[in-house]
């Protein structure tokens, strides 16, 4: 079968079988069967696929269609402009959570830290002394991000499963970033309690137990379910974070979190003992990120 015809085919069954954006998603997989770009798909269309493309490219459309996301079965997403590798371990990065790097960089650079000024907090970070925790780093998405843009930040990332900790490592070093980040197998901070940040981000299992009828399908089934779900109200993580983060920042350092819109009204009581709150929305206008200052 030419490429055509394949992608045709692909078109529709993942049409029938309900996946969105079935075009995206059957050029997606056929890309990956043949290790090119969307470019050389309508360049050379009637380019033959082998027996053993024809047998990869079905797998890998089997597996879409019973609802595996596309990112678990190619085994990368994108996020902050960086390749990473991610699997059915970890949750999949997604768009949304780059709101938590904008956030942070917008506080570091504003010299929003422990020190008197914007020249001050330049400083701080030129020599080092910047200091940042991920909290559930996951993929180590967050921390990656930071790493990149913030250069001389040393920064801490704790995560509480293994296989997770392995994803995060691999990201790490396939982005030549290992010895810029120092990984914890910890619950929240772990060990790192005692530990003085200048910020604290995280992007914590938010939903509850009762909104999981409104979780996409593919979520519920194939996201590592300890890092969607915190609880019966979805708080349950936060709750515990938010005093820990309180502890292990410096006067003036920075909690950012990742939020969603059900429970953005219900923040702000465990916040009560911060200042300078603040709730930032995402580009669908919907309660993203959750900002808040230690005195």
């Amino acid at each position: 079968m030419c490429l055509k015809d394949a992608l045709a085919a692909a078109i529709s069954r993942l049409t029938a079988a309900a996946v969105p954006s079935p075009r995206m998603n059957a050029e997606l997989l056929l890309m990956f069967t043949l290790a090119c770009d969307r470019a050389y798909l309508y360049a050379h269309p009637e380019r033959q696929l082998t027996p053993r493309e024809s047998a990869r490219y079905e797998n890998a459309l089997a597996e879409r269609a019973r609802g595996v996301p596309a990112q678990y079965i190619t085994g990368h997403q994108e996020f902050w402009g960086m390749d990473l590798i991610v699997s059915p371990a970890v949750l999949i990065p997604r768009p949304e959570t780059e709101h938590i790097i904008e956030t942070t960089l917008e506080l570091a650079r504003a010299g929003s830290l422990p020190s008197s000024g914007a020249d001050d907090a330049r400083e701080s970070e030129k020599t080092g002394t910047l200091r940042i925790a991920d909290v559930g780093t996951g993929s180590g998405c967050i921390a990656l991000a930071l790493a990149k843009e913030l250069p001389y930040a040393e920064i801490h990332a704790t995560e509480l499963s293994s296989e997770a900790l392995e994803v995060a490592r691999a990201n790490a070093a396939r982005h030549h970033l290992e010895s810029r980040i120092h990984f914890h197998q910890a619950d929240l901070f772990g060990d790192l309690a005692t530990t003085l940040f200048d910020f604290v981000v995280s992007n914590p299992p938010y939903v509850g137990e009762s909104e999981a009828d409104q979780v996409q399908l593919e979520v519920r089934k194939f996201e590592p379910r300890q890092a969607v779900f915190a609880g019966p109200t979805g708080l349950e993580v936060i709750a515990r974070l938010v005093p820990q983060a309180l502890l292990a920042l410096k006067s003036g350092g920075w909690l950012v979190l990742e939020i969603s819109g059900t429970i953005s009204s219900r923040i702000a009581p465990l916040l009560q003992d911060w200042t300078h709150c603040e709730i930032r929305p995402d580009l669908q206008g919907i309660p993203r990120v959750a900002a808040a200052q230690k005195p």
